[in-house]
């Protein structure tokens, strides 16, 4: 039996149009740890490394706003580090109608299609699988969230137990990791940049285009 710890980053928003600021995907971004516990450590030691250098950083690492000098020292500190990224991408324009009825409606679908594939690849049914998404929306909504991300786990999650968890971005350095890998996969997906990708291509297990298929546009 193992202890398995999954940490949950989003990407993207829940804006279905095409106004100035709506993303053109939305994707979820999962960081697995097995037994190499060590990224989560060396990445809050790097904050203190950066303050004994006389760096301004008081936390916590969010790639979309951090400095680029910053983001190069946090990739540097979890290249060499073990743990496995998947991440499913959904063009939004390409979703049908029925799919995005709710902002709930259409994350949890996300995690549905991404649990469903990575939960059979990361766990054996004697195992311990702890999910830990970032907290996302309003308080309100936020209970809306959790119950959708508990609903898909309780469908595909073979594990002996399961527990999930919605915490703020900066109640972990695991959720801090997340998303760092989460914004590299945007940055390849919305604007064609690999800079921040080829620096974590080889942990991605998977990085799945729900709709690659599909022709229809639906606004």
């Amino acid at each position: 039996m193992a202890r398995i710890c999954v940490f949950a980053d989003e990407f993207g928003n829940f804006d279905f149009s095409l106004k100035v600021g709506a993303s053109r995907c939305f994707g979820l971004t999962t960081v697995t740890f097995f037994d190499d516990q060590q990224a989560r450590e060396d990445l809050r030691k790097l904050r203190f490394d950066l303050a004994w250098e006389g760096v301004a950083h008081p936390g916590p690492f969010r790639a979309s706003t951090d400095q680029q000098a910053i983001r190069d020292r946090a990739f540097a500190t979890l290249k060499p580090h073990n743990f496995r990224i998947d991440a499913t991408i959904l063009e939004k324009r390409k979703a049908q109608p029925q799919l995005r009825t709710s902002h709930e409606r259409f994350y949890q679908y996300a995690w549905y299609l991404h649990m469903k594939y990575v939960k059979q690849r990361i766990t054996k049914f004697n195992d311990e699988l702890l999910v830990i998404a970032a907290s996302i929306g309003t308080k309100k909504g936020l209970e809306s969230f959790q119950r959708g991300v508990r609903d898909v786990m309780s469908q595909v999650s073979p594990t002996f137990k399961t527990t999930t968890a919605q915490w703020p971005a900066n109640g972990d350095t695991g959720l801090q990791i997340a998303d760092y890998c989460s914004w590299a996969i945007q940055r390849k997906w919305e604007r064609g940049d690999l800079r921040s990708h080829v620096l974590i291509q080889d942990k991605i297990s998977s990085e799945f285009d729900v709709f690659s298929r599909g022709n229809t546009y639906y606004y």
